[in-house]
C-alpha cells in the first residue's frame, strides 16, 4: 500500500475559514457530558416530556393517510400557512396573506440561516444583542457579513438593553438588526418602550430587521409584542417563530417566517437551496396545534412559570446570584458568589461535582469576559427533575 499523501486540497484547511472558529457547538459537548456521567441535563433546551397527545396523533394520522409523506409544497402546506396567518391575527391583530407572506422552514434555525443568507452580502454589518444564540454568529459568518454586538448587561436583577449603545452601533454599513425577544439566554423580554425606540431607529436609518420570537408564548410577566406590529416595521421585518418551544415537539423542526411578499420571496430563494422542504406530515399536525384553545397556552405558561420558580429558588439556595427570567425557559446565574470565575471550567467540572449539566454563557459572547461568570440552566423539565437538580446543587 502506498504511503499516505498530503491531504486532498493541499495545505489549505478543509473547513471554510468563515466557520473555522466555531467548532462543535457547546450544546453537543455538554449533552455528551451529561450522557457520559449520567447527570441531569439542564443544558440543552429541550423538554423531557412530549407535547399534547392529540397533536402527536395528528402527526401519526398524517403519516398513515399519506399527508406530507412526499415533498410538500416549497412554501409549506397550505393548511399550515393558513394556520400561521390566523395565529398572527388571533394573538396580535396582524394580517398576513398565507399565500405570499408566510414561509414554512425547517425550524427557526433554518429560518434564521435562510434570512441572513438571503438579505446579507459581504461588507454588510449586522447588529445582534449579546449574548446571542450561537447560530446567529455562524449564519452571519456564512453570509460573509460582520457581526456587531450590543451587550445586554445585568442590572437590578435583570439584563437590560442600552438604547444609546444600540444607536451608536449603527453605521453606514449596517444592513440589518437581528433581535431575539423573549431573549435566550438571559430571559429578558424587551419592553414596549424599548421596542418603540428600536422601531424608530430602524425606520430612521432604513434598516431591515429579523426578529427571533420562538419564545413568544413563554412570557411570564407582561406580554409579547411583535416588533412588526409597530409603525413602519411591518414592511421591513422578517418575523421568525416555530412550533418546538410552544408545543414541546422540538424534534419535528417546523418553523416559519411572516413578512411582506418581497422579503418572503428573498428568504425563499435561499431556503430552497438549504432543505428545499421538510417535516411534511408534521406540518399538518402543527396546523392543528396552532388552533388549540387559549387554555392550552395559558396552561403552558403557568406550568413553566412554576418550574422557573422551583429552579430559581434552588439555585439561589445553592449560592448562585439568580437573574429570574421574564420569559423563555432558561435561567442565567452568576457563579461569583461561589468563589468561581470561569463559567466554562465550572460547567465542565459540575457533572463530577454534583451530577448536573449547565451551559456557560461566555460562548454566546464576542466579549467573553462580559459573560465569563454566567451560567445558563434550562427549566423545561419535570418538576421532580428540577427538585432533584436543586438538591444536588446544594452540595456546592
Amino acid at each position: 500500500m502506498a504511503p499516505m499523501s498530503a491531504p486532498v486540497g493541499g495545505s489549505r484547511p478543509l473547513l471554510n475559514r468563515r466557520l473555522a472558529s466555531f467548532g462543535t457547538t457547546i450544546f453537543a459537548e455538554m449533552s455528551a457530558l451529561a450522557a457520559r456521567t449520567g447527570s441531569i441535563n439542564l443544558g440543552q433546551g429541550f423538554p423531557d416530556t412530549d407535547g399534547p397527545a392529540e397533536i402527536a396523533e395528528a402527526a401519526s394520522r398524517a403519516v398513515l393517510t399519506g399527508l406530507g409523506n412526499q415533498y410538500p409544497p416549497g412554501p409549506g402546506v397550505p393548511e399550515l400557512r393558513t394556520a400561521v396567518a390566523r395565529h398572527q391575527q388571533r394573538f396580535y391583530g396582524m394580517s398576513y396573506d398565507p399565500d405570499t407572506e408566510v414561509l414554512v422552514t425547517a425550524g427557526a434555525t433554518e429560518a434564521i440561516a435562510a434570512s441572513l443568507l438571503a438579505l446579507l452580502e459581504p461588507g454588510d454589518e449586522v447588529i445582534a444583542l449579546e449574548p446571542y444564540y450561537d447560530s446567529y454568529a455562524a449564519c452571519i459568518a456564512m453570509a460573509g457579513a460582520t457581526r456587531v454586538p450590543v451587550t445586554l448587561r445585568p442590572h437590578a436583577g435583570a439584563f437590560t438593553l442600552d438604547l444609546d449603545e444600540l444607536r451608536a452601533a449603527v453605521t453606514p454599513r449596517t444592513r440589518l438588526l437581528l433581535l431575539n425577544t423573549p431573549h435566550n439566554p438571559t430571559g429578558t423580554v424587551l419592553s414596549p418602550a424599548e421596542l418603540a425606540a428600536i422601531a424608530e431607529l430602524a425606520v430612521e436609518r432604513d434598516l431591515l430587521v429579523v426578529t427571533d420570537e420562538v419564545y413568544e408564548h413563554l412570557v411570564f410577566e407582561g406580554a409579547h409584542l411583535p416588533l412588526a406590529s409597530l409603525p413602519g416595521m411591518r414592511e421591513r421585518t422578517v418575523t421568525i417563530s416555530s412550533s418546538g418551544k410552544t408545543f414541546s415537539f422540538t424534534g419535528w423542526k417546523v418553523g416559519w417566517i411572516t413578512a411582506p411578499p418581497e422579503l418572503v420571496s428573498a428568504v425563499r430563494s435561499a431556503k430552497q437551496f438549504l432543505t428545499y422542504v421538510s417535516s411534511g406530515p408534521f406540518q399538518y399536525a402543527i396546523a392543528e396545534a396552532l388552533q388549540l384553545p387559549d387554555g392550552y397556552y395559558d396552561g403552558l405558561r403557568a406550568d413553566l412559570a412554576a418550574k422557573r420558580d422551583i429552579l430559581a429558588d434552588g439555585l439561589a439556595a445553592a449560592g448562585f446570584e439568580v437573574y429570574r427570567p421574564q420569559g423563555t425557559y432558561f435561567i442565567t446565574t452568576d457563579i461569583t458568589p461561589l468563589g468561581e470565575k470561569d463559567g466554562l471550567a465550572f460547567c465542565r467540572a459540575l457533572p463530577e461535582r454534583c451530577g448536573v449539566v449547565a451551559i456557560p454563557n461566555q460562548v454566546f459572547y464576542d466579549d467573553q469576559a462580559a459573560g465569563a461568570t454566567q451560567v445558563r440552566w434550562a427549566f423545561c423539565k419535570k418538576a421532580e427533575v428540577l427538585e432533584e437538580a436543586a438538591a444536588r446543587l446544594r452540595r456546592l
